[in-house]
């Protein structure tokens, strides 16, 4: 993860623009991320001091020091960053929770109880408006040795829901209009697609109806692999279940992410590799009922997140107030400035007990 700062301000103050660059820094190394830090051309002197320090005391693959003015920061802001922190101004800035959907991911390991697993993908890609829901099992990764049993025991659930004709089936959604109906079927008839089916497929443009259809391998760079929205599920093989995590990670990061597995290790393995908004295991779409889970997307399915509390805090604004009284001043923090009252200010930021002490009863060094 790459965090992009552009960091504009007027202070020409070593250290008051120091702070404002690396206190951020601080917290999003400390978060897990890699870093690139533009400090403001305004204060050349303090951007070139942490150019020189921090490649010094710093692992260099984990923040990046780039110098420079409009064009170095343009050339930056052209890039694909995780976040950008910026401190600087602006005439109107209005936040924004986005929810954006995404290509939600089905792993399924061999260590399931699959019968329960198959109901379970089923209800949570068909039974949820016939695929046309954010949150909804965009395709399975699977094993290549399992994908047949899987095959075959969503075929028997889906025969079990929706009968043996699945489109005069009441429990079946309708696609939303034509124009969506007419794009679920180009990705089927698409050439190198229409062979990959192997289960459903039928369709009913009168009634706006596609039955539950399953492809198998479909190409990654066909147009089905992006968001379907709709009642088409690919399953992808894998030589290894483990593959799965890049191969996830190698598109724009879901909404959601799901694996069947009764395997602890690979359940937190699957949970400290894949990005995505949420995570389900051995379920699909119903954190979306949880009202003490935040709901939204990461990257490309959004920002922020909402439900419960969350909603009030999406809609808030933590405001900071400090109410100090007049007493307990710090002779230190006033000019002129000495090496005595610069030893006092240096040891409170550091937590040293005496110079606490020494500051709270206003000692300090002409």
């Amino acid at each position: 993860m790459f965090i992009n700062m552009t960091l504009r301000w007027p202070d020409p103050s070593t250290s008051t623009t120091g702070v404002l660059a690396v206190d951020p820094v601080i917290g999003a190394i400390a978060a897990g991320n890699a870093v690139v830090l533009k400090p403001s051309e305004i204060a050349p002197a303090t951007s070139s001091l942490l150019a020189d320090l921090l490649p010094r005391y710093v692992d260099s693959s984990c923040i990046k020091v780039v110098e420079g003015g409009i064009a170095e920061t343009t050339a930056l802001l052209e890039q694909k960053w995780d976040k950008i922190f910026y401190t600087g101004n602006s005439k109107h800035l209005t936040p924004v929770v986005l929810e954006l959907g995404g290509k939600c991911p089905v792993v399924v390991d061999s260590n399931v109880d699959l019968h329960v697993a198959a109901k379970r993908i089923a209800a949570g890609k068909w039974g949820c408006n016939n695929g046309q829901a954010c949150i909804s099992p965009d395709y399975i990764i699977t094993t290549k040795s399992f994908a047949p049993k899987l095959l075959d025991s969503l075929k028997k659930v889906l025969d079990k829901f929706y009968g043996k004709d699945p489109l005069r089936s009441e429990d079946l959604s309708r696609i939303v209009n034509s124009n969506h109906f007419n794009r679920m079927k180009a990705l089927m008839d698409e050439e190198m697609v229409s062979d990959k089916i192997v289960f459903g497929g039928q369709s009913d443009e009168h009634q706006l109806k596609i039955a539950p259809t399953l492809l198998l391998d479909a190409p990654l760079d066909s147009a089905i692999m992006e968001e379907i929205f709709g009642p088409l599920l690919p399953i992808i093989t894998v030589d290894k279940i483990h593959e799965s995590f890049d191969l996830i990670n190698s598109m724009t990061r879901p909404l959601a992410a799901y694996l069947f597995s009764k395997d602890s290790k690979l359940k937190r393995q699957f949970e400290r590799n894949v990005s995505a908004g949420g995570m389900i295991f051995n379920d699909t779409g119903i954190h979306l009922t949880n009202q003490h889970l935040p709901f939204g997307g990461v990257g490309e399915s959004g920002m922020g997140a909402y439900h419960g509390t969350f909603s009030f805090d999406a809609f808030t604004h933590r405001k900071a107030v400090l109410d100090r009284s007049f007493l307990g001043e710090a002779k230190a923090r006033y000019p002129p400035y000495t090496r005595g009252k610069l030893k006092i200010l240096k040891g409170v930021l550091k937590g040293n007990p005496l110079a606490m002490v020494q500051a709270a009863l206003g000692s300090g060094w002409a």
